[in-house]
């Protein structure tokens, strides 16, 4: 029986936690990329627990994933360990870094404002760090003819929230980025979308400021008067993998129970 393999970058918390656990319950065996400290290393290994009790692998690497030097080394580690050993190659790749810096673009005061490195590292963690995964698997022959490659975008895409303008333009850049590979990669049977998922109480969404009325104003529209949770879209990123869909590609899929086309907040029947 062919060894189904899923990369997830960020696979410590969030979307990336609960994709890992959904994807071992589907049959994968997971290699998560994530950086964590000390204190909430509890958490991670949580994740890989849930994961060995589906009775598939859990390969962890706590690391930068937007270093250059680290993304190859691990890289050449994993074509080793599944290709070399275990047999196999990746068929999901999911991309779910939130790592961005939170400021305004125009200050009186500069020290409030973002400067050019935290503009660059935060596009180039939310965004360009994809591409650059992509490559080294494909280069390495590691991804498997008729994969999924997925990257998690926001309605910040698209409109504008306060202190998130780098956020917004690195969820930008990575749906420009989702379509070139989906087009690219689309002789391989490789497809890439986008998941713009509602709004929902991660510890990423935690460090927007005024989190907690973005919170409150995202329940209140939602048509099912909830927040969307990581597990839903887990659970459609498991239904996305799946070799019927293999013809969805290109994409932004709105994951948020109707969310997004609700413009006003009114008073709910029903």
């Amino acid at each position: 029986m062919e060894k189904k393999w899923a990369l997830i970058l960020g696979a410590s918390s969030g979307f990336g936690g609960a994709t890992a656990v959904a994807l071992a319950k589907d049959g994968y065996n997971i290699i998560g990329v994530h950086l964590d400290r000390q204190s909430t290393m509890p958490q991670v290994n949580q994740i890989i627990k849930k994961i060995e009790r589906t009775g598939h692998k859990a390969i962890f690497f706590n690391i930068n994933a937007a270093d250059s030097l680290r993304r190859g080394e691990i890289l050449d580690e994993i074509n080793e360990r599944i290709t070399g050993k275990d047999g196999g190659q990746i068929n999901v790749l999911l991309h779910s870094l939130a790592f961005g810096a939170l400021k305004p673009y125009i200050s009186k005061d500069m020290n409030e404002a973002i400067t050019q490195a935290q503009m660059v590292m935060t596009l180039d963690v939310m965004a360009h760090s994809l591409v650059y995964w992509v490559q080294g698997l494909i280069v390495r022959d590691m991804f498997a003819n008729g994969g999924r490659i997925f990257g998690l975008t926001s309605a910040g895409s698209q409109t504008v929230i306060p202190s998130y303008g780098a956020v917004s333009a690195a969820k930008a850049a990575m749906e420009a980025h989702i379509r070139q590979l989906a087009v690219e990669l689309g002789p391989r049977k490789i497809t890439a979308n986008s998941l713009m998922a509602g709004v929902t109480d991660t510890p990423a969404v935690r460090k927007i400021p005024n989190n907690e009325m973005m919170l409150k104003s995202a329940k209140s529209k939602n048509p099912q008067n909830k927040l969307t949770t990581p597990e839903e879209v887990a659970k459609v990123i498991v239904l996305l993998s799946k070799e019927e869909a293999g013809w969805i590609s290109g994409n932004v899929i709105g994951v948020d129970g109707g969310e997004y086309i609700v413009n006003y907040i009114g008073e709910k029947k029903g």
